[in-house]
């Protein structure tokens, strides 16, 4: 099937639901007045206008004119409005399957008893309760997305914890510690905000700074705008990274292995010059009045599908006897399949990646999200015996430009000694 035909088809899906979900809005406001029901179905048909728009210029116009955040909020739209509106035809089908089950026994009965009930030939009306339950229900994601996008994508938030290492060197003892993560700099929209986030992390005066991780979705030049502000980020013990999946440019089609590699290049460069130190399967030994803690850094190993760039036995090696260390590696799912296995005597391995699917529920008590169906550890601190893993919520998004309920975060992690 071709592409121009395919598109058709699932514009013309679209309609039918905009349609069927019509019904409803003409029941919802039926006692509006004529200008207030005009109001409705403008805003109703205006915004599907919009999304369609916006449907058929991403995958018939010419791209080139469009930013790559333009480019995202088109799809965000068609997937805000026919999710929503996808939710509500559920509820109007539940409607219409007992109007439908009421109609069939009122015919049953008729023939049974030889006799009319007086619906012959009639219709049972919609009802007026599922019509707005289904107004109801699909306004809620429709409200809750753009929540996310207005108030959430930039919400961040300084989440603090204490992280005991028994054989940390008494010098290190109360030594602070920021993470950054999954920054995702070919997302952003709101470079104020973005800065304003570094200007927070910088106002707590860490010690160090480690970012674990996807600096841009695909392409090295999503960060060129950004660099003056990331550059921001100093620390007297250093400011230190590694690589997250989405840098390598592994899902894009590139036109030559060679540009690919070329992109990677740019990428570690830009590291360079915001004055990062990347770690690719290395490790630097730093020290406190004479006294060493190891900082190791892998290339992304993911378990499942995700691609294994990193190596710690490279990054291990010349560690083997400091008192402390602490890793940084991308994907939390690391930590199970080899750091707890065979590295036992790394005490902290700091991640990302999951970005607590950007969608959850965080309160005193309880923690949910669909990230923990997929990570066994997905956001916060975990421990066992004397190894911690902690896995930063993320800088940034990646898909939808937005939060729900997972604020981005700015970890500040206090190493203590006991």
């Amino acid at each position: 099937m071709s592409k121009i035909i395919l598109i058709q088809l699932v514009a013309l899906i679209f309609i039918l639901i905009d349609l069927y979900v019509f019904q409803a809005l003409k029941i919802g406001v039926q006692n509006f007045s004529q200008l207030g029901k005009n109001i409705a179905y403008g805003i109703y048909w205006g915004f599907t206008a919009i999304t369609l728009l916006g449907f058929f210029l991403y995958h018939f116009g010419n791209l080139d004119f469009f930013s790559r955040v333009a480019r995202q909020f088109m799809l965000v739209l068609v997937f805000m409005n026919y999710l929503s509106k996808t939710i509500a035809l559920l509820v109007l089908l539940i409607g219409d399957v007992i109007r439908f089950g009421q109609w069939s026994f009122y015919k049953i009965t008729d023939l049974l008893n030889n006799s009319k009930s007086g619906i012959e030939g009639e219709k049972i009306s919609r009802s007026e309760f599922f019509a707005k339950s289904a107004l109801v229900a699909g306004s809620l994601p429709l409200a809750a997305m753009s929540f996310g996008i207005i108030s959430g994508a930039h919400d961040y938030r300084i989440r603090r914890k204490s992280i005991v290492i028994p054989n940390l060197p008494k010098a290190w003892h109360g030594v602070k510690v920021a993470q950054l993560s999954d920054i995702h700099s070919g997302s952003f929209w709101n470079k104020i905000a973005v800065e304003g986030g570094i200007d927070m992390l910088m106002a707590e005066k860490p010690d160090m700074v480690f970012f674990t991780g996807d600096l841009v979705n695909n392409e090295a030049k999503e960060v060129e705008k950004y660099i003056p502000i990331f550059s921001k980020l100093k620390a007297d013990l250093g400011v230190y990274s590694t690589l997250g999946n989405h840098d390598y440019g592994d899902y894009k089609n590139w036109s030559s292995e060679k540009a690919k590699a070329q992109n990677l290049q740019d990428l570690k460069e830009a590291h360079k010059i915001m004055g990062w130190d990347l770690l690719t399967n290395e490790n630097r030994i730093l020290t406190v009045d004479n006294e060493p803690l190891a900082v190791l850094g892998v290339e992304n190993w993911g378990a499942g599908r995700f691609a294994k760039y990193g190596d710690i036995s490279k990054a291990y090696a010349g560690t083997e006897d400091l008192p402390a260390k602490i890793l940084l590696s991308h994907d939390p799912s690391h930590w199970d399949a080899q750091i707890r296995k065979d590295y036992q005597d790394i005490d902290l391995m700091l991640a990302g990646h999951t970005h607590g699917f950007q969608f959850g529920i965080e309160i005193p008590g309880f923690k949910w999200s669909p990230s923990q169906y997929v990570y066994k550890q997905w956001a916060g601190l975990y421990q066992e015996g004397n190894q911690s893993l902690y896995v930063n919520r993320g800088y940034g998004y990646i898909g939808y430009p937005g939060r729900i309920g997972i604020p981005p975060e700015i970890t500040i992690l206090e190493l203590r000694n006991s």
